[in-house]
C-alpha cells in the first residue's frame, strides 16, 4: 500500500497538497510468501507526464525530498508488514506522479510479485489559499 498525506494511492485517486508544505509518503509492504525477503532497496522518484508518451524526470528545482528518495531493507518476514516513512516537498504547482522502484540484490526471484505492481501515485501540487 502507498499513502500521501494520509491518503491511501490507487490508480484512479488524485491527492491534492499544497505548495510549501512537507508531504507525508508512506509504503506499506506485506510478505504473502514463505520465506523472508532482502536485502533491497525501494526508490521513489517524482516525474511529471505531459500526456504524449514523454515524462519529464527532471524535477530537482520543483520537488525535494525531506530525508531520502531511498529506503534501505535488510529483510521483511513472511507473513509480516514493513512500512517506510519519507516526505515530500514540491516547490511549484503542477501534476505529478511517483515511479516507485525495487532494486534487489540477487533476490529478485524472491520479491513478491504483486510489490512490482505499485499503484501509479498522481499528486496535484496546488497554491495555499
Amino acid at each position: 500500500d502507498i499513502l500521501v498525506d494520509g491518503k491511501l494511492c490507487d490508480c484512479d485517486i488524485v491527492v491534492d497538497c499544497k505548495v510549501g508544505d512537507p508531504i507525508p509518503l508512506e509504503v506499506k509492504l506485506t510478505n504473502w510468501s514463505k520465506h523472508s525477503v532482502g536485502p533491497f532497496a525501494l526508490t521513489v522518484t517524482p516525474y511529471q507526464d505531459y500526456q504524449n508518451g514523454v515524462h519529464n524526470y527532471d524535477l530537482q528545482d520543483a520537488i525535494t525530498f525531506v530525508g531520502s528518495n531511498t529506503f534501505y531493507i535488510d529483510s521483511v518476514k513472511p507473513t509480516k508488514d514493513s512500512v517506510y516513512f519519507g516526505a515530500l516537498l514540491f516547490l511549484y504547482t503542477g501534476d505529478f506522479y511517483l515511479n516507485i522502484k525495487f532494486h534487489e540484490d540477487n533476490c529478485s526471484r524472491e520479491l513478491p510479485l504483486s510489490w512490482f505492481c505499485l499503484p501509479s501515485v498522481h499528486i496535484r501540487a496546488m497554491e495555499p489559499v
